[in-house]
């Protein structure tokens, strides 16, 4: 075979981006591309390892063999290896074997920019290409408008190889779930799906959050264009795409990033900082100029060529920190004395920067856990940049009192009512993930305490506070039905419940919860700003009742709820209305069609000019056991 012919897709001016970390396109010059020279279509091969006295390309092209394809270094000291090999073909397998000048030790690895690998657990790179023809123009086209943050954000979030599982519980493909899955998230009204990693990954049981294969979509369900074939059918049925994104640690797989190339590459070398004890896994060297452009180019990647609308940021709260997880003398300050990683905290405002400033429309969500200030505050006043923010100690406050009796609740009421001191600091995302459904800490239906009945009613009472409280809003696959179990990642959701009233009652909730929220402007237009909300009574503890009205830009169009988080019915409750007009209910938790008991207040509700909690007016309601009921008022 023909040996590697010298050939470079670099310029000076990318080679001086790189060494600087400023190229953020890095995946339109590294990594295995199709292209043709003097007229011989071939693979133009390109790798970083600057520590390397050698590095071959070997696949099934050459027997595996090493020597056979050496690459030429690069005299410009950027450590780059490149070498155009004629007659290599779309799907051949290969690897880089590289030797170190270090210390003569040799690793075998996959291609860090491949965009197709072989499907687990063989480890090879496969020469693809992203040619495909999408039919999402409109999406994008209008996509600033429907996926800004003053509007509707409901997400449904999926791990694609337990969703629903085919015969002999094989895994759906890419295209079965371009037909079963888009069908479902439209029919059930979510505003966005968020899918649990799906670069590709060597280990099942990590959910994909140990990623290996940066820049391809897992070859599990299908090709890289089956998964653009998902993506397009979301955005054809006005349905927007997020992306959970591990910039936070890698595995030492042999065959992936660790010590790539004999040295620590991508892994920062201090194991107090290149190492973290929760996952047993590597940390990337956030300091390092080529590993920022290259954790900021597989970011715009999935942008670029997948047309993604978001991108979650995973463990965001184990960049920000030194100390994270780590005891006294396994950590040390920054250069001023204190916890904070200096280099993450300047990269992860870049890569926001970077992302804000080339795509209209997206947004990034982090998903930290601390009291971090500014997390989604623009890097020009000194935040991190993030568009949004999961509201953690929400989601743990809340799950805390719902799993109380309802007797106990009332002395739990500043539980529910604490989140209000804070809901405005940031963007938050309301979440109930996959990480409050596994490791023993049952499903949210089982959360709720009481008998079966109660036990739904309080579900839809979680589900239709969570919808009203401001935030945008995420749940997790199967809570949408009342899954029973803890989730299990090698089989299906329990698809079979939906048989029973009560499940099927659930999933009718969260259809209508997400009608509300879509056609309710005042539970969007303002879900980030303390203006949007405003509380009728937050201190009726004895009775466990709380009273809010949201606003949107007309007052006209704002809604009032009330909670009642017990069992009892309260007739004749009244709660202060701050003008007159016409009070309608048009929500109720409570609805028989949803498993509920019917319970609504009498039609049409009278206004009068009563004083009560402070406003002129007042009204009296009859509030359903473990409900939410919703009114306008105009």
């Amino acid at each position: 075979m023909t040996k590697v012919i010298p050939h470079s897709l670099f310029t000076d001016f990318d080679i001086d981006l790189f060494k600087a970390g400023k190229h953020f396109r890095l995946y339109e010059k590294l990594g295995a591309h199709l292209i043709e020279v003097d007229g011989v279509k071939g693979v133009y091969f390109a790798v970083w390892a600057p520590t390397a006295h050698s590095v071959s390309v070997v696949g099934d092209f050459n027997y595996w063999t090493q020597g056979e394809h050496v690459l030429n270094v690069r005299w410009d000291s950027s450590g780059i290896w490149e070498g155009f090999i004629p007659d290599v073909s779309k799907g051949a397998l290969y690897k880089y074997k590289i030797q170190s000048s270090i210390n003569g030790v040799i690793t075998e690895k996959a291609d860090p920019f491949a965009r197709y690998c072989e499907k687990p657990p063989h480890t090879a790179s496969v020469v693809w290409d992203l040619d495909y023809k999408w039919k999402d123009d409109n999406w994008i086209q209008n996509r600033q408008d429907y996926n800004a943050l003053d509007k509707p954000y409901s997400v449904y979030e999926v791990h694609l190889g337990s969703w629903r599982r085919g015969e002999h519980n094989r895994f759906l493909t890419y295209l079965e779930l371009a037909d079963d899955l888009v069908k479902y998230v439209k029919e059930t009204g979510f505003t966005h799906v968020e899918f649990m990693p799906v670069m590709e990954y060597p280990y099942d049981p990590s959910w994909g959050y140990q990623l290996t294969g940066y820049f391809a979509p897992t070859s599990r369900f299908g090709k890289p264009q089956d998964f653009m074939v998902l993506v397009d059918r979301l955005h054809q049925e006005g349905i927007g795409v997020i992306l959970d994104w591990v910039p936070s640690h890698f595995p030492d797989d042999a065959h992936g990033l660790g010590y790539f190339d004999g040295s620590h590459l991508y892994e920062h070398p201090d194991r107090r900082k290149g190492y973290h004890p929760d996952w047993k896994s590597l940390v990337f060297n956030y300091g390092r100029n080529e590993v920022r452009a290259f954790l900021i180019s597989n970011a715009v990647f999935w942008l670029q060529n997948y047309h993604i609308d978001g991108l979650r940021v995973d463990a965001v709260a184990s960049m920000l920190y030194l100390d994270y997880s780590r005891k006294d003398g396994e950590w040390e300050a920054n250069i001023y004395g204190g916890r904070e990683n200096l280099d993450s905290i300047s990269f992860l405002k870049e890569f926001n920067e970077v992302i804000y400033s080339n795509f209209d429309g997206v947004q990034t969500i982090a998903e930290e856990s601390t009291s971090f200030p500014m997390v989604s505050r623009p890097t020009s006043v000194g935040g991190l940049g993030f568009g949004m923010k999961w509201m953690m100690g929400w989601m743990h406050d809340t799950l805390k009192y719902f799993q109380k009796e309802t007797v106990y609740r009332k002395y739990h009421q500043n539980e529910l009512t604490f989140s209000m001191t804070y809901a405005f600091t940031e963007n938050f995302m309301l979440p109930f993930s996959h990480d409050e459904v596994v490791y023993g800490k049952n499903s949210l239906t089982y959360k709720m305490p009481g008998d079966e009945w109660q036990c739904f009613a309080n579900l839809r009472l979680l589900y239709g506070y969570m919808f009203t409280h401001p935030g945008t809003k995420l749940l997790f696959m199967g809570a949408e039905f009342g899954q029973t179990s803890e989730w299990n990642f090698e089989q299906s959701l329990d698809w079979h419940l939906l048989q029973y009233d009560f499940h099927s009652g659930i999933k009718c909730l969260i259809t209508d919860l997400n009608q509300l929220y879509k056609s309710q402007p005042a539970l969007y237009e303002k879900q980030f700003v303390g203006d949007g909300f405003e509380w009728i009574n937050y201190s009726d503890h004895q009775n466990a009742i709380l009273s809010y009205i949201r606003k949107g830009n007309n007052p006209d169009e704002n809604v009032i709820v009330v909670c009642n988080f017990t069992q009892v019915v309260r007739e004749n409750y009244r709660i202060g209305i701050p003008k007159k007009g016409n009070l309608k209910e048009i929500f109720n938790t409570d609805a028989k069609i949803y498993g509920g008991s019917g319970i609504e207040s009498a039609k049409p509700l009278k206004i009068e000019s009563i004083l009560y909690d402070g406003r002129d007016f007042s009204a009296e309601l009859i509030l359903p056991p473990l409900s939410v009921t919703v009114y306008t008022l105009n």
